[in-house]
């Protein structure tokens, strides 16, 4: 049996590491997720060339800072198109944009951030068409204040517009078809026209379909009732793509919610509990459509937003007693779009079928 090397997988560790880096391991990146609350290491764009996104979240459980890095295979191509850095391989594109809000007047009904939102989207649809990498495989899309009002509505159902408006103006699935995605708060500005109110999102696309998930649980997101807000979300639970001879599992972010009610409010391991068995029918629905070897709970890489550090060490244990001690994973501090979520998580593996030659 012979294992084909994955072309599209993915690496973390902290910027300081990053930067330290030979130019022919960067040459295989094709972007960087960087999570750090020290803004003097958010040089890495202009120092690298490489795509990167920066989020003002702190990292609780170890060390400063981390990357989530991307690597793409064989010769990458690199450009900017508007506001969208981006890399891409034959297979594979990353992109990252980073929208100031202060760029958009509230104007002709929408605010600014959902002016922003629905920008970013436009851009990035309208770049996938040129370049014919016309999957949206997954989003990660991070936002100041995420749970604030301002113009007399939360911020994230501003974000689920502008997202929703950028959709279907660009003739894109809302219901059924949509990305695996996550949309979290970061850091708390003194207002939400102020400096740090600056809309941040990551996306994977490429030339082959993914296939989007949902879990039985759940509502599918895009189907919320209107007390979440004018515009549903929009994103499947999951994605599951075939990448020659290997699979790539994006799991959104998953909170404790069933049906579309938030569970256990208040009780950080109780929702932690309720997180993973999420999780775990993402993977059995994942499982359905996959081929060997299984996906299960310890082959996946974790990255857990703790909206409070005090919780950090119950919330490690119970995941620790759900998917065993070896499980790896990142914890960062955030805000989830609800107030009454304590943690959110999400995941990604990637498996490489085994070819057996006779």
């Amino acid at each position: 049996m012979i294992d084909t090397i994955s072309p599209l997988h993915s690496t973390q560790l902290s910027v300081a590491a990053f930067l330290k880096q030979s130019k022919q391991w960067r040459n295989s990146v094709l972007g960087a997720f960087c999570f750090s609350a020290d803004a003097v290491e958010n040089q890495m764009q202009a120092d690298t060339n490489v795509p990167c996104m920066h989020v003002a979240m702190q990292r609780l459980d170890a060390g400063d800072s981390v990357c989530e890095v991307w690597h793409g295979s064989g010769q990458l191509t690199q450009g900017q198109s508007g506001a969208i850095h981006y890399r891409h391989d034959e297979d594979v594109l990353l992109g990252v944009i980073e929208l100031p809000e202060a760029m958009f007047a509230a104007d002709m009904g929408k605010t600014p951030l959902q002016q922003a939102t629905e920008s970013a989207y436009r851009q990035i649809f309208a770049l996938l068409d040129a370049l014919r990498y016309p999957y949206l495989f997954r989003c990660w899309n991070y936002i100041a204040d995420i749970t604030t009002h301002s113009f007399g509505l939360e911020r994230y159902g501003q974000f689920n517009l502008g997202r929703q408006d950028a959709f279907l103006a660009c003739g894109r699935d809302v219901m059924g078809n949509a990305p695996a995605a996550c949309a979290l708060g970061f850091g708390q500005s003194t207002s939400v026209q102020g400096p740090l109110t600056t809309l941040s999102i990551a996306f994977l696309a490429g030339r082959v379909a993914p296939r989007n998930i949902e879990n039985p649980r759940q509502i599918s997101a895009y189907q919320y009732p209107q007390q979440y807000g004018p515009r549903s979300p929009t994103f499947s639970r999951a994605s599951l793509v075939r990448l020659g001879q290997n699979e790539v599992l994006f799991i959104s972010g998953t909170a404790s919610i069933v049906g579309h009610a938030t569970l256990h409010p208040g009780n950080a391991v109780a929702q932690a509990r309720e997180t993973i068995a999420n999780i775990q029918a993402v993977l059995a629905e994942a499982n359905r459509l996959a081929s060997q070897p299984k996906f299960d709970l310890a082959s996946l890489y974790y990255t857990v937003y703790v909206r409070r550090p005090a919780d950090l060490a119950q919330i490690c244990a119970e995941l620790a007693h759900c998917v065993g001690n070896a499980f790896t994973a990142v914890y960062l501090q955030a805000d989830m779009c609800r107030e009454d979520l304590l943690l959110e998580i999400e995941a990604t593996a990637v498996h490489t079928m085994r070819v057996i030659q006779r």
